[in-house]
């Protein structure tokens, strides 16, 4: 007999962009020790597909047979985005869980900011999420269920100089899942963000130590978060015990940023 546990993902399915990247990577993982089956999303067909395999490594053990699957998409082009949802669904049957991770930065002082950085980051990070939340809300509204969980930023809510395209579409994405939240609400389907803030990833990893000190400075907690903490918030909104959560933030930056 299966032992009943809280947040359990078992006969759920979930599509994740950017699934091979560093925090996607940990969410994906996340979900699939849970029990959900997953379809992982990303620009790099070889690392993808390495990263499926590896999936097995974190599926409990009872659901050894559950079939990942890898699916190539470059969230830039609107056409491939637009196949990407469809394509989820008919390899997994059916999509319970969207997690919009993936996303590009493209610094700069908003006064030397080229126009071209600007539409990058908002075509991908901003743009793409509207199109598959779009595309996901179809077989969600016919189920009467759903999890659309979107990772923002704590850049979303507070700014930060030289990453004014990227909190745009940051605090974009949340005022866009807010309005989602009431548009979908009575039919069974949560819309909510999760925000991290510095996440020990191997971007931060080359850091210089004077400048990780210095960020762990800003935070209470002392230090960076950890890929598994994003995970672990995804997990709990993708679950059927958060059914009672829709438009929100969970802020996961150790203190560094308080919101009310």
């Amino acid at each position: 007999m299966m032992e009943n546990r809280m947040f359990d993902l078992h006969g759920m399915t979930a599509l994740v962009t950017g699934a091979s990247g560093g925090i996607g990577s940990a969410i994906a993982r996340a979900l699939a020790r849970q029990g959900a089956r997953l379809a992982v999303s990303g620009s790099n067909a070889g690392k993808l597909r390495a990263f499926r395999d590896e999936l097995d490594e974190h599926t409990p053990q009872h659901l050894q047979e559950v079939d990942h699957v890898a699916i190539t998409c470059d969230l830039s082009d609107p056409e491939a985005v637009e196949k990407l949802v469809p394509a989820a669904v008919d390899s997994l049957g059916k999509l319970d869980i969207l997690v919009n991770n993936a996303g590009i930065t493209r610094d700069n002082l908003a006064m030397r900011m080229k126009d071209d950085e600007w539409d990058a980051v908002i075509r991908i990070n901003l743009e793409s999420t509207f199109r598959l939340m779009r595309a996901a809300c179809r077989p969600m509204m016919k189920a009467k269920f759903g999890r659309i969980v979107t990772i923002t930023s704590v850049v979303g809510a507070t700014g930060n100089p030289g990453q004014v395209n990227y909190a745009a579409a940051k605090g974009g994405l949340t005022a866009m899942s807010k309005s989602l939240a009431q548009e979908v609400a009575s039919r069974g389907i949560t819309v909510n963000c999760v925000a991290p803030g510095f996440i020990r990833t191997a971007m931060t990893e080359v850091l210089p130590d004077a400048q990780k000190d210095a960020l762990n400075g800003r935070i209470p907690m002392g230090r960076m978060g950890e890929g598994e903490d994003i995970g672990a918030a995804v997990a709990y909104l993708a679950s059927r015990e958060a059914g009672y959560v829709t438009g929100q933030t969970l802020h996961v930056n150790g203190g560094m940023a308080m919101f009310s």
